[in-house]
């Protein structure tokens, strides 16, 4: 989602308790998209998700080794994470087996590029502006009404 999208989709439907929000890992085989996703779990665990999220999408290189541990080390330093905690859960398996359901889920559901969202089961794919989004969330709330 766009990023003006998303704030407005926040302020307009979720925080209304109109909309649920969830978001899911897919890492599409990358091995750097495996460890940003890995990463962000163990960065759920300790409350950071969002945080998180958004130091990775903002650190984005497209290199190989754009989410190495140790980048992905001191995003989590740079939010006063537990290091011991979050070193621990990025090497086990435990955040590891979460991304790996997600992205069983998301082949599941035809899911082949990012962002793909599921609005009441209509599935849209790539990046819109917000009206896009509204429409579809104004038809889907209507036809739940009916």
């Amino acid at each position: 989602m766009a990023t003006g999208a998303a704030r407005l989709i926040e302020e307009n439907y979720i925080q209304s308790g109109l909309v649920r929000y969830e978001y899911y890992y897919v890492a599409f085989g990358r091995p750097a998209g495996l460890a940003a996703a890995q990463a962000a779990e163990c960065a759920n665990f300790q409350g950071s998700f969002w945080p998180y999220h958004d130091i990775l999408y903002a650190n984005q290189t497209g290199r190989d080794d754009q989410f190495s541990e140790s980048r992905l080390l001191a995003f989590a330093d740079a939010l006063n994470l537990d290091q011991d905690e979050f070193r621990s859960c990025l090497r086990g398996d435990q955040s590891l087996e979460i991304v790996k359901e997600d992205g069983d889920l998301a082949h599941q559901n035809g899911v082949s590029a990012t962002p793909t969202l599921f609005i009441n089961g209509e599935k849209i794919e790539g990046v819109h502006q917000y009206e896009v989004y509204k429409e579809i969330i104004e038809r889907k709330l209507t036809e739940a009404q009916s």
